[in-house]
C-alpha cells in the first residue's frame, strides 16, 4: 500500500531547475534513505511532500488519516517556554480533549435528558481516547524520551532559548518522537548529537514499525537503519531497493555501462557521419547515404550527466607557530554557571586534537574561552606565539543576504572577480551558486562557502566546531584527506569517529571535566 505517491513533480528555483518531472512512493514500513549532493533538492523535496512549498508541476499525494511528522531544524521554539513545555505540546490534541471533556461535564447540570445522552456519549468516546493514547502517563512518556536523548541532563525547566545547537535539535526531536506520527520525515537528525545518542536514535529507528523518510550524510548511521535508497541528482529521482551500500554499487555497475553505451555509440555515430560526408555527393552511393543519415536522424543519442565538480581542499599554512599552542591553567568555563572543573590543558604544535563528549558539556565554550570569545568564570589560558588561527564556527544564525562572491570578496577585497570565482568552483559550487545569495543555499553549500574563507587564510592553527554538519560524502572525504595534510595544528569538535580518528593525534574526552551528572 503506497502511504505518498508523487508524481511528474518539477521545480526549480530562478532558472535553476531541481526536480524534472520525477516520481517517487512511500510504501508502508519502508525506511527511506534520500541521499544526494550538497544543492541537489532534498530539503526542498522535503518541504514540497509537507505542503511547505508550492511545486511548479506534478501531483503529490498522501494515503488518507495520515500524520506526518516532520524534523525541521529551522523550527521555531518560542522564548519563556522550558523545554518540558515544549515536550508537552506534541500532546497538545489530547490536552484539546480534555479540555472539551471537562467543558462537557460543566454543561451536564443544565441539559435536557436528550443532551445530558449525548454528552454522556462523546465523553465516552473522549475517554477512550485519551486512555488509549496514554494520556494519564504522559510524563513519564516526556521523561522516556528525554532521557533517551540526554535532555534529563540539560534540565527539563531550562528556557529553549538558551540551548546551544544539538540542545535545540535534541529537544525538537523528542517532541516528533513523541508526537508518535504515522510517518516520520528525518533531515540531517544526527547533526549536532553527540555519538552516545545517535546510537540511541539507530536503534530506535531499527525498531519503528511504520515508514520513514531520512536526509543524511552519516554513512554508517544510514546503513544501518534504512531498506531502501532514493538518490537525488542530476533533477532525477531514482530507486534502489537495500542500503547505501548496495545502492554504490548497483550505481556505479549502472553509470560503467551507460559510459561503455555512450562511447560505442559515439564511435557508431561517428562511422555513420564520416559514411555519408564521403558518400552523399555521388549517384551510386547517395542512396546508402540517405539510408544512414536516416539513421543517425532517428538515433536515441545517449546523454551523459554533466560532471558535477568536486570540492578540493587545501588550508594555505602560514609561518610556523611557537612550540606552544596554548596552556590553561584552573581553568573553570562556563557562563552562569561553571561546565568544568579548574581545568590544567596545554597543546603543543603539531598536535591535533579531537573534542568529544555529550551536547552541552562545553565543548565549543571551551573553544570560545581559549580563543578569548567569552570570558572564562576562573584561571588563565594564555596563546603561544606566532599563531595565525582559523576558526569554523557550529552555526551562524543570522540571515545571510550577500552573494557567494560578495560574501568571500569582503574577506578578500585584494582579489579579482576571476580569483573570487575561482576559489568558489575549488570548493564545488557551481556558477549558479556563486552567483546566488548565502541565505538560499542549502546547509552544505553554505558550509562550502565558510570552507572556501578558511582554506584561503593563511593559519597554522585550525579550530573547527562540527565542521561535517551538512557536508555531503565527497565533501567530507575531501576534508578529511586536507587535514590530514594540513602541516599546522588542530583542534576539533565533531561527533563522528570515522572521520576524525584517522586525521588526529589525541582525543580529549570532556565528559572527564564536566561538572554534569551522566
Amino acid at each position: 500500500m503506497s502511504i505518498l505517491t508523487v508524481k511528474n513533480l518539477s521545480h526549480g528555483f530562478g532558472d535553476r531547475a531541481i526536480f524534472n518531472n520525477v516520481s517517487f512512493r512511500l510504501l508502508k514500513g519502508e525506511h527511506v534513505g534520500l541521499i544526494g549532493a550538497n544543492g541537489e533538492g532534498k530539503s526542498t523535496f522535503m518541504n514540497i511532500i509537507t505542503r511547505k512549498l508550492e511545486p511548479d508541476a506534478g501531483d503529490v499525494a498522501w494515503a488518507n488519516n495520515v500524520r506526518v511528522g516532520y524534523l525541521d531544524q529551522h523550527a521555531a521554539l518560542t522564548k519563556g517556554l522550558t523545554i518540558r513545555d515544549v515536550l508537552k505540546e506534541a500532546f497538545s490534541y489530547l490536552f484539546d480533549l480534555e479540555t472539551k471533556m471537562n467543558q462537557s461535564y460543566e454543561r451536564m447540570g443544565e441539559c435536557t435528558p436528550e443532551e445530558l445522552e449525548a454528552l454522556l456519549e462523546d465523553v465516552g468516546v473522549i475517554q477512550d481516547l485519551l486512555t488509549n493514547n496514554d494520556f494519564y502517563v504522559i510524563d513519564a512518556k516526556v521523561t522516556e524520551i528525554a532521557r533517551g536523548l540526554g535532555l534529563d541532563d540539560i534540565g527539563l525547566d531550562r528556557d529553549v532559548h538558551d540551548l546551544s545547537g544539538g540542545q535545540r535539535t535534541k529537544v525538537l526531536l523528542a517532541k516528533l518522537l513523541l508526537e508518535k506520527p504515522d510517518i516520520l520525515l528525518l533531515d540531517e537528525p544526527t547533526n549536532y548529537l553527540d555519538e552516545q545518542h545517535i546510537t540511541w536514535l539507530k536503534r530506535y529507528l531499527q525498531e519503528y514499525e511504520n515508514a520513514f523518510i531520512l536526509i543524511s550524510h552519516d554513512i554508517p548511521f544510514l546503513n544501518s537503519v534504512i531498506n531502501v535508497i532514493y538518490h537525488m541528482g542530476n533533477q532525477e529521482l531514482n530507486r534502489y531497493v537495500g542500503d547505501y551500500d548496495n545502492f554504490v554499487m548497483i550505481y556505479e555497475a549502472k553509470q560503467a555501462q551507460l559510459e561503455s553505451a555512450f562511447k560505442k555509440q559515439q564511435q557508431e555515430i561517428s562511422d555513420l557521419q564520416d559514411f555519408v560526408q564521403r558518400n552523399k555527393a555521388r549517384v551510386s552511393t547517395r542512396n546508402m547515404a540517405m539510408s544512414r543519415q536516416k539513421k543517425l536522424d532517428k538515433m536515441e543519442k545517449i546523454e551523459l550527466a554533466p560532471e558535477k565538480p568536486k570540492p578540493h581542499f587545501d588550508f594555505k599554512g602560514a609561518r610556523t607557530s611557537g612550540r606552544m599552542i596554548f596552556e590553561a591553567k584552573d581553568l573553570v568555563i562556563g557562563y552562569d554557571e561553571p561546565l568544568s572543573r579548574p581545568l590544567d590543558l596545554s597543546m603543543e604544535r603539531g598536535q591535533k586534537i579531537a573534542l568529544v563528549g555529550a551536547n552541552g558539556i562545553g565543548k565549543t565554550t571551551l573553544l570560545k574561552s581559549i580563543l578569548g570569545q567569552i570570558p572564562s568564570l576562573g584561571g588563565s589560558v594564555e596563546l603561544g606565539d606566532y599563531l595565525e588561527i582559523g576558526y569554523f564556527e557550529q552555526e551562524i544564525k543570522k540571515a545571510n543576504y550577500n552573494t557567494c562572491i560578495e560574501e568571500v570578496w569582503q574577506e578578500f577585497p585584494s582579489f579579482t572577480q576571476f580569483e573570487i570565482r575561482a576559489a568558489l568552483a575549488r570548493c564545488g559550487l557551481t556558477t549558479k551558486h556563486i552567483e546566488s545569495k548565502v541565505e538560499v543555499l542549502s546547509g552544505g553549500e553554505k558550509a562550502k562557502v565558510r570552507l572556501c574563507k578558511l582554506i584561503n587564510s593563511p593559519t597554522n592553527l585550525l579550530i573547527l566546531d562540527e565542521p561535517t554538519n551538512h557536508l555531503d560524502v565527497d565533501a567530507k572525504d575531501e576534508l578529511k584527506r586536507a587535514l590530514k595534510e594540513y602541516k599546522g595544528s588542530l583542534l576539533i569538535i565533531c561527533h563522528e569517529p570515522e572521520f576524525y580518528q584517522d586525521v588526529v593525534t589525541d582525543v580529549w574526552n570532556c565528559e572527564n571535566w564536566t561538572t554534569k551528572i551522566f
